[in-house]
């Protein structure tokens, strides 16, 4: 007896198709995009075939080290740190080299095997460019087996080879929206700007890393265009964060992303880069919230703690999410199972509140 295949089913056999040595089209892509909510389930599960295909049950784990905060001369309308930004985060010039080896470390013992070394501004400057340098070479002087990825703006001619006779091993440069859309949130340097410094980082040998941040005013199609873009530059890493509304910036009190649409973006980067490493990034909790551990079933690879201005979740949190999820962190040991289903913040609370007491009840 032959079985007549749902709709829900079409999501399953693209996976497989992908699978196979196809790839998906912009319709499809659109198709993940405006499914239902009675087809999230088919769209995670469809994802997590090709994540699990490609990247087993490992999490990677990231850690960020804002170098330099505030003060850019750029327009970005989205950043708390950009030129007109009345967001009252932290402002600061370049960190020491000791002063980075201490916050990495922190990073790195909590279970990040990235580090991510950022710092705001246009672009930096040969000087710039020798501080990182020297910093990545102490860092990987007392962590061998660590990642580092530069992301400093844009670059000049030479800057990517002397970052990477250093040791850095990535370089990220977020493309953040379609080409179509970019003119709408800065205006201060171009698309084809960015897309330049990505070429840089690829030729002089460093892992490019480009992802976006969705809710900006984009379109579906827009967030399809930006997607298809990042396939096309061969993008390592896909960093896909959901916009912050910072107080202060133009895009202040801007809300257009519910937690089932950010899995649903998650899930077409998958099925667009089925490859490549899908990070669950910055805003994830404010706009994912109880559905993040879903969401690692469909991404491979988050940071880990706070972000450049803003903070995040405990990184312990993080880690237990990982966890209990099923999951294991790259580069790390699996727990033993008696260990990993006890955790001792999760022992038993007696009850002080409520019925039989003259505390009001926790509702």
């Amino acid at each position: 007896m032959t079985t007549t295949p749902t709709p829900l089913d079409r999501f399953d056999e693209l996976a497989t198709r992908i699978l196979d040595g196809g790839a998906v089209t912009e319709a499809d892509a659109l198709a993940i995009l405006r499914s239902t909510d009675e087809e999230l389930m088919a769209v995670v599960a469809a994802a997590s075939r090709l994540r699990r295909a490609h990247f087993g049950n490992t999490v990677k784990v990231n850690y960020l080290v804002n170098l330099k905060s505030g003060l850019c001369p750029e327009n970005c309308s989205y950043c708390s740190q950009a030129l007109g930004s009345e967001a009252p985060i932290l402002k600061y010039s370049w960190l020491s080299k000791d002063e980075t080896l201490t916050q990495a470390g922190a990073g790195l013992r909590g279970g990040a095997s990235r580090v991510c070394m950022v710092s705001s501004g246009r672009g930096p400057s040969d000087r710039d460019v020798d501080r990182v340098a020297e910093m990545t070479e102490a860092l990987k002087d007392n962590y061998p087996d660590v990642e580092v990825c530069a992301c400093l703006g844009l670059l000049r001619d030479g800057q990517a080879e002397r970052l990477r006779a250093a040791g850095v091993d990535a370089y990220n440069h977020n493309i953040n929206t379609a080409e179509s859309h970019h003119d709408e949130i800065v205006t201060t340097h171009t698309y084809e700007d960015r897309v330049d410094t990505i070429g840089k980082a690829k030729a002089a040998g460093l892992s490019p890393c480009s992802g976006l941040i969705a809710g900006l005013g984009e379109t579906d199609d827009q967030l399809v265009e930006a997607l298809f873009a990042l396939r096309a530059l061969e993008s390592d890493s896909i960093p896909v964060n959901f916009l912050m509304p910072f107080d202060g910036t133009p895009f202040e009190h801007t809300w257009e992303l519910s937690p089932t649409r950010c899995v649903r973006i998650l899930a077409m980067a998958r099925f667009v880069c089925p490859d490549r490493e899908v990070r669950i990034a910055g805003g994830r909790e404010m706009h994912l919230r109880s559905l993040q551990a879903l969401a690692l079933q469909v991404a491979n690879s988050i940071f880990l703690g706070d972000y450049l201005t803003s903070e995040g979740q405990a990184a312990e949190a993080d880690i237990a999410m990982i966890r209990d999820n099923g999951f294991v962190v790259l580069g790390a040991e699996e727990p033993d199972a008696a260990v990993a289903e006890h955790d001792p913040a999760a022992e038993p609370v007696i009850r002080r509140r409520g019925a039989g007491t003259e505390v009001d009840a926790n509702a």
